[in-house]
């Protein structure tokens, strides 16, 4: 299997500022990972979207598969109460 491309969205950054860094840690390391395997178990397909979730503790990473080009886009990261919004 290839080695997926990881994608960031520009405003994944500003998602990242108020989350503590010890979870920031943990999420990065859970994204790298998604370059091996993109559908690791845990993650879930979301209904009515071509999304993906991956939960890291109380957080949510969201992305997107591009199997075509071999990426991996990262749409959002948040806290489990504010991310689906």
């Amino acid at each position: 299997m290839a080695n997926y491309k990881i994608v960031f969205k520009q405003s994944v950054a500003k998602d990242l500022r108020p989350i503590p860094n010890k979870d920031v840690q943990r999420i990065l390391k859970a994204i790298d990972q998604l370059a091996d395997d993109p559908r690791p178990p845990g993650s879930k397909k979301l209904t009515g979207a071509e999304k993906y979730r991956l939960r890291q503790g109380n957080y949510r990473i969201l992305y997107t598969i591009e199997d075509d080009i071999v990426t991996v886009t990262i749409v959002k990261i948040g806290h489990r109460r504010d991310v689906y919004q």
